[in-house]
């Protein structure tokens, strides 16, 4: 029974076989063309990976960055020629599949890893547009310090306290940040009280004069004091001056060495850092002040030892 059913399915299965050999003969040169194409775009491709590999690596300052754009790149152009062969055999349909289907997978991959891929785009936009580099003294949101290390996904960043501090490129990306470093300068500002009695103006001429002597102050045209409000015991003074930052003068060395300078030449010239001052007044409003109220007490003290004085006398 099996045998009758395999000579009566024989003469189709054999048209069939020889459909697909005819074909495959008739696309034999289309398929050797194909694979002719495959191979000199992954040749194309190699080549093109390495010229990118060495350039991106001149002119991006991770390595990892450049090596994944020029492997990326060296992707690119290997797809291209498969989808070119393809093409050429008359496989346009296959192409159209597999590119949906890659569409369709890379979404899938962006959703799942939706922080890691935000952390890696940051990355590769940090590396090209280069808003800092290795060494330089940056800040954003509570992380200040040196970056010593840019990384695919994070950036490392050793603060003023020791500490390594692994910052996500997204943070880096999306905040606010200072470079210190791009300028190579800052402004220091010191808050100084002096006492009532004395003129803001002649303390500010003492304490520029001082200021531009010192030799970490650049820019001493700019060095400027300014009256900055009224305080309960003193006007209160506000110092700018500018220093090489980062320079041979760290940024809490000159701030000590101006207030102790400062400090002094106002002594020298005889202005008051005066210490803070309360007055206190008795009463629901207003009142009298404290010596007004003794005062009377104190009279009334020293008539009954005067009195008990002449008594014994």
């Amino acid at each position: 029974m099996k045998l009758i059913e395999l000579d009566k399915f024989w003469p189709l299965i054999n048209e069939k076989l020889q459909l697909w050999l005819e074909t495959g003969i008739q696309h034999l040169p289309n398929l050797v063309v194909a694979i002719f194409i495959a191979i000199i775009f992954s040749i194309i491709a190699r080549i093109v990976g390495k010229v990118t590999r060495k350039v991106l690596r001149k002119a991006l300052d991770s390595i990892q960055i450049a090596d994944l754009l020029s492997s990326i790149i060296k992707v690119v152009v290997l797809l291209s020629g498969i989808f070119v062969a393809l093409d050429f055999l008359g496989l346009q349909g296959t192409v159209t599949s597999l590119l949906a289907g890659a569409g369709i997978i890379g979404l899938a991959i962006g959703f799942a890893f939706q922080d890691m891929t935000e952390n890696l785009i940051a990355g590769i936009a940090m590396g090209i547009r280069k808003p800092f580099q290795i060494g330089d003294i940056v800040e954003t949101e509570e992380i200040f310090g040196t970056v010593k290390t840019i990384n695919l996904r994070n950036t490392l960043v050793e603060t003023f306290f020791g500490q390594l501090e692994v910052v996500p490129n997204k943070i880096m990306f999306r905040n606010v940040l200072t470079n210190y470093s791009i300028n190579g300068i800052r402004r220091i500002e010191v808050p100084v009280g002096i006492s009532y009695a004395d003129d803001p103006e002649v303390a500010a001429e003492v304490i520029v004069e001082t200021l531009n002597k010192c030799d970490f102050v650049i820019k001493q045209d700019e060095t400027a004091v300014f009256a900055e409000s009224f305080a309960d015991s003193s006007i209160n003074l506000l110092v700018w001056f500018w220093i090489d930052y980062p320079g041979e003068t760290g940024f809490m060395q000159a701030r000590h060495e101006a207030i102790v300078k400062i400090k002094s030449s106002l002594e020298q010239a005889d202005i008051l850092i005066p210490f803070p001052i309360r007055t206190l007044d008795f009463g629901a409003k207003g009142g009298e002040k404290l010596n007004t109220m003794l005062s009377p007490k104190a009279t009334e003290k020293s008539a009954n030892k005067a009195e008990s004085n002449e008594s014994s006398a």
